[in-house]
């Protein structure tokens, strides 16, 4: 695609991004998190979840109604352009339902299997990051300047490395994460667990990770910031010689990845 295509492409994410995570943010109920019963906040994430993805959805098909799209409440449906949005319209649902900062919207654009745009707003930060194939990634907002280049840390040795994971809901695959995370803290310089891989990712683009990893996620999880991280240098991928799957999703400043790489395979951190 031509340079103006994908720049449309880019405006049209940022514009969706930030009206979702307005819609997130202004209509979160504030007695959320302390609801009297369990279904019913459960049910308004749900429903804030569903809302998110349709302003997303709608407000792209107004503008491009030939796209195809991937969405994690919506489920896919094929286009004619041979673009496809894959959106995430609340990464980091339990922190929603807490009052914790680290959600975020996230909206992808790719063509043909290839990323071409990435887009991540996390409102409560006050911060929007952002990548182009080609063209970088930048961030804007909270600590960040308007139009910030993003570049991912120099690399340490891997026992000073500050490396983040996710966690599978299922209590019996969390068992097993939690001793491959057991097994990595006395390698690393400390281990994190943010609960949004969309802000994850972007936290090693910022330099503010050296490292990620997870296994379960989804395209929608990691669409986005997959694109953030390698566009500021960071390299991603799965399992030796795979790229990032449900299996395992790994990404980290270079020299640090091949070998957090190696440990995880051999920890098992892609089965349960």
């Amino acid at each position: 695609m031509y340079e103006h295509d994908l720049d449309a492409l880019l405006d049209l994410a940022l514009d969706a991004a930030a009206r979702a995570g307005a819609l997130l943010r202004d209509r979160r109920p504030a007695d959320l998190g302390v609801a009297a019963t369990k279904s019913s906040p459960i049910d308004v994430v749900t429903e804030m979840d569903i809302a998110a993805e349709k302003l997303i959805t709608t407000f792209l098909r107004d503008h491009r109604p030939d796209d195809g799209f991937l969405g994690e409440e919506g489920g896919g449906t094929e286009g004619r352009s041979g673009v496809r949005w894959v959106i995430d319209p609340l990464d980091g649902t339990v922190n929603y339902l807490y009052g914790l900062p680290t959600w975020a919207v996230s909206i992808a654009a790719e063509r043909d299997g290839e990323r071409l745009v990435g887009v991540v707003a996390a409102p409560m930060r006050g911060e929007t990051y952002w990548a182009v194939l080609g063209s970088g990634a930048h961030a804007s907002g909270g600590a960040f300047g308007e139009g910030t280049v993003l570049r991912c840390r120099p690399a340490p040795p891997l026992d000073q490395a500050l490396v983040s994971t996710g966690f599978n809901y299922v209590a019996e695959v969390r068992t097993h994460q939690a001793e491959v995370a057991r097994r990595l803290i006395p390698r690393l310089r400390d281990i994190r667990r943010g609960g949004s891989a969309a802000v994850d990712l972007c936290d090693v683009a910022a330099g503010r990770l050296d490292g990620y990893y997870e296994r379960g996620l989804h395209p929608w999880d990691l669409a986005a910031g997959d694109l953030i991280a390698r566009e500021a240098g960071a390299y991603t991928g799965g399992r030796p010689g795979r790229p990032a799957d449900g299996d395992l999703a790994v990404a980290a400043t270079p020299g640090v990845f091949e070998p957090l790489q190696a440990l995880l395979e051999e920890h098992g951190a892609w089965h349960d």
